[in-house]
């Protein structure tokens, strides 16, 4: 059918137009915050691509779900303002008519979005807690650079060492200033190597020397030693049981109902009744006044997205703080919102048959 048809080529069009700035933009802001991370010592250098790439598949459902939305409220208020809309309707296609061609262009969008938040989102997440957590627990001889000093990640020593490689275990012409409340120490040694001792890692160093200062008495002690073992301020794996539950698979979730637990159902389930809610709020509040050159429409419509994603957050605190239960969080959040968009609908659909009535009325009064 030409209704069918046009409302869906345009819708398809406008969404993948919408998804491109939206990702564009998003990207940039990803990346600009992953590199300042590297920069800081949070992440790996070399990991900052890969670790994008996973944060970006996390993000990636509610980019589509806002993509889709301001495709149909742009789309549709487009075909007001052009008086497209006053066709439709004069021809008998109601505003409720809307809902069949949108759905029929969103379902494969909602479909991925299901994916990402059931399978993507905790993949990508484990997967970025795995990447920094490897690199913190590096030891902080291995987290140095050849040739450049280094702060350790207690911030109480400054590292230099030489390297044939940045791969290197083994380090040659170490250089350690360590600070304490009441004392200062340096440490040089002309090589050093990293040993596994049971779940503990040390730091040999071999043939060099220590000046300890005393701050306090400002006392100095020289020594120098053969082989000098130093244990490696590290980090231990982290435990399934103590990992997240943002980066737990659904059915993990599912068969241990604790109260964070349920509030990632909740968010998850949440954000996909969400995105199905917001393709017929966004019929809702496409309606615009031709006679306007504003878009209205649009900016309280991504109010409105704004609010509904905040209140998804909220509801996950207050799952997972166990003030509200999963069922009720759920049925009593976007029930209400299915419930005020088949309103909105309702009222858009007769606030525009009560308009074009009056004007039928003085067409055959004149006739």
């Amino acid at each position: 059918m030409l209704f069918d048809s046009s409302v869906r080529r345009e819708l398809a069009r406008s969404f993948g137009a919408t998804l491109v700035v939206i990702l564009t933009i998003v990207l940039t802001m990803m990346l600009i915050r992953t590199i300042g991370q590297a920069a800081v010592g949070a992440v790996a250098p070399q990991d900052v691509v890969l670790l994008l790439g996973y944060i970006a598949l996390g993000q990636l459902s509610t980019m589509l779900a806002l993509s889709l939305f301001i495709a149909i409220v742009v789309t549709l208020g487009r075909m007001y303002r052009d008086s497209e809309m006053a066709v439709w309707f004069a021809s008998g296609v109601g505003l409720a008519r809307f809902v069949r061609p949108v759905l029929r262009t969103s379902w494969p969008v909602l479909l991925v979005v299901a994916l990402l938040l059931l399978f993507v989102w905790p993949w990508g997440n484990r997967n970025s807690l795995d990447l920094r957590d490897r690199y913190q627990q590096r030891s902080d001889l291995s987290r140095v650079a050849p040739g450049v000093f280094q702060t350790s990640s207690d911030g109480r020593r400054v590292f230099f060492v030489e390297r044939e490689s940045a791969d290197a275990v083994d380090a040659r012409n170490v250089f350690i200033l360590s600070q304490l409340e009441h004392s200062e120490s340096v440490t040089s040694a002309r090589s050093g190597h990293l040993e596994n001792v049971g779940d503990d890692r040390f730091l040999v160093l071999e043939r060099g020397q220590r000046n300890d200062v005393d701050l306090q008495t400002n006392e100095k002690t020289l020594s120098s030693f053969e082989t000098y073992r130093v244990l490696a301020d590290e980090r231990r794996v982290r435990d399934v049981e103590t990992r997240p539950p943002k980066t737990l698979p659904t059915m993990d979730l599912i068969a241990k109902p604790t109260l964070k637990n349920q509030g990632e159902l909740v968010w998850r389930f949440g954000l996909l009744f969400g995105a199905a809610n917001l393709l017929l709020l966004g019929i809702g509040l496409a309606a615009t006044n031709p006679r306007r050159a504003s878009n209205w429409n649009l900016l309280f419509a991504l109010l409105g997205f704004v609010v509904y994603y905040n209140l998804i957050n909220l509801s996950q605190a207050w799952v997972g703080s166990g003030r509200v239960g999963l069922g009720a969080a759920l049925a009593g959040l976007h029930g209400g919102a299915f419930v005020l968009a088949l309103a909105l609908l309702w009222w858009r659909e007769h606030a525009a048959v009560a308009q074009l009535w009056p004007a039928a009325e003085r067409r055959r009064a004149a006739a």
